[in-house]
């Protein structure tokens, strides 16, 4: 889909499907009938029926699972926010296309195909502090780049990013839409030191103070502070969310990037799992304002979809419980009866 203007976008947010809670139910009484006491084996029963509810199928698959990185660069760079030259991103999308980043290995391993979206890394975003990130028409060319990287019968989708200077970008989102300043929600990203994060610190709410006039439209503050590759992971979720595909959310970027969708509508992200808590201390902050709950916290902080990827192999492991296990009358073992 290509959103042409700003309430072609809005419409197609508030135009989300629900899940098939039929299919959920059926995978919920299948739960309670498997060779285990109730309940002990805890988020992988979740899973199980949260990937049964948005594929729509009682017993799930995952047959076809994908991970996009969506990488864009940052004019805010300019003002020395990363530890690394804005070049690096392109270095690493390249190094991607080599197969020697850590998502290559981490996606090969949970059965994922691996799609790398570089948006105008030539052409980085205006510096916030002077003027919108994006305009109007760059932030839905965005956006629309991430619709079209989800297919839609995937069984389960994920998203991660590469862009330096966009912790900056994500911390000054989050502090634009859930308030608290700089100082809440801006860390030491690519590993800034103390200078680095001061820099960080004073960009984000020189960002704030340019453009908290647009707090209250959540995709004109998102135009004006986020990235390409944020804008290109809300449209990609937004996508999920229409295909009813069920999705992984990586780390502190990509929660970022889905806030202004969030706050759009109550339940945007009802077919999203967050996979892991990253170790940006943002994040820990960010997760409970999206209502969501973190499957792993191992201390990852890499971005790319690393964390996302790991989280595949326990929806992998929740479905092979799911669909491999007996039942109690197909093994013959006695049933709970108190």
């Amino acid at each position: 889909m290509i959103f042409s203007t700003l309430d072609d976008l809005r419409a197609a947010c508030r135009d989300l499907p629900a899940g098939d809670e039929a299919a959920a139910a059926a995978a919920l009484a299948r739960q309670a009938v498997l060779t285990k006491p109730p309940g002990s084996l805890g988020r992988l029963e979740d899973l199980a029926v949260w990937l049964a509810r948005w594929q729509g199928r009682p017993i799930p698959r995952l047959d076809r699972v994908s991970i996009a990185v969506f990488a864009g660069n940052h004019g805010i760079a300019a003002r020395g926010v990363s530890a690394f030259p804005i070049e690096v991103t392109a270095q690493m999308v390249a190094n991607y296309a080599a197969g020697g980043a850590a998502i290559n290995r981490l996606a090969e391993t949970a059965g994922a195909a691996l799609k790398v979206v570089p948006l105008d890394l030539d052409r980085p975003t205006a510096d916030f502090t002077k003027a919108p990130a994006m305009d109007e028409g760059e932030f839905l060319a965005a956006v629309s780049a991430g619709y079209a990287a989800v297919e839609p019968d995937l069984d389960l989708f994920a998203v991660g990013e590469m862009g330096i200077g966009n912790t900056t970008a994500a911390a000054a989102l989050c502090a634009a839409l859930l308030g608290g300043g700089a100082s809440r929600w801006v860390g030491r990203g690519s590993g800034v030191d103390d200078h680095g994060l001061s820099r960080k610190r004073d960009a984000v709410e020189a960002g704030l103070a340019r453009h908290g006039a647009k707090v209250a439209d959540p995709l004109a503050i998102a135009a004006a502070l986020g990235g390409r590759e944020l804008a290109a992971m809300m449209g990609a979720t937004l996508a999920a969310r229409r295909h009813r595909v069920p999705m992984l959310l990586d780390g502190y970027i990509a929660s970022a990037a889905v806030l202004p969708l969030a706050r759009m509508a109550s339940d945007a992200l009802a077919h999203c799992r967050a996979a892991h808590c990253s170790g940006e201390p943002g994040h820990k902050a960010l997760l409970p304002a999206l209502g969501l709950v973190p499957l792993l916290d191992i201390g990852m902080r890499l971005g790319e979809g690393t964390g996302a990827a790991v989280a595949m192999l326990l929806a992998r492991a929740a479905l092979s419980c799911h669909a491999g296990m007996a039942t109690f009358s197909e093994a013959g073992v006695a049933e709970k009866t108190c």
